[in-house]
């Protein structure tokens, strides 16, 4: 389902967040701002945001760019569907979680995500995508090449997986706010 712009009010978040009995897990691509959109989404429906990428870093006890470096990408995987694992298991009625930008593509993650959480894909153009991964030097997968043809390809070879979600929003260029409201709108037609 593809969401349009709306705007709630209070009384109507409320009510959504009275509805919600399973985690909302935000997936896609590194920079479509799913830490950012969950917090505050979080935030709105006063409930818990674990972002898994720093609950991955806390139990490793080291950064994820180490993480790569130090084990590879199967190894930060396999961590990876563990700690979304224990994040969902914990979960009672609400709570966000955003995920990194490959956990939705390792099968067993996502039929675990689709099956027992609220699914998200916050989606974005590579520009947008490009823009913002600037801003950090803490992206692994951009560090051997250029970055805009990295995440283009990405993203191509990704969609099929986050496809899958039920909830699609585009996350553009704009402040997060709108992006929030798609989100309020795409959970509102969920339920």
């Amino acid at each position: 389902m593809d969401v349009q712009q709306t705007h709630f009010s209070a009384q109507e978040i409320a009510g959504l967040a009275k509805r919600i009995d399973r985690p909302i897990v935000l997936v896609g691509m590194m920079g479509t701002g799913k830490s950012s959109v969950g917090r505050r989404l979080a935030s709105l429906f006063h409930c818990p945001f674990v972002d898994a990428d720093e609950e991955i870093e806390h139990s490793a006890q080291m950064s994820i760019p180490e993480i790569f470096e130090t084990y590879g990408e199967d190894y930060f995987r396999d961590g990876e569907r563990r700690v979304i694992a224990r994040l969902i298991d914990d979960t009672e009625g609400c709570r966000v979680i955003a995920t990194g930008g490959g956990a939705f593509c390792n099968p067993e993650t996502r039929a675990l995500i689709l099956d027992r959480a609220l699914t998200i894909w916050l989606d974005s153009e590579v520009e947008t995508l490009v823009e913002r991964t600037s801003r950090k030097d803490n992206r692994p997968l951009l560090k051997d090449g250029n970055p805009r043809e990295i995440l283009a390809r990405l993203r191509e070879e990704r969609r099929p997986h986050y496809e899958q979600a039920p909830i699609h929003v585009l996350s553009g260029p704009g402040p997060h706010v709108q992006t929030i409201n798609k989100v309020l709108q795409g959970i509102s037609q969920w339920l």
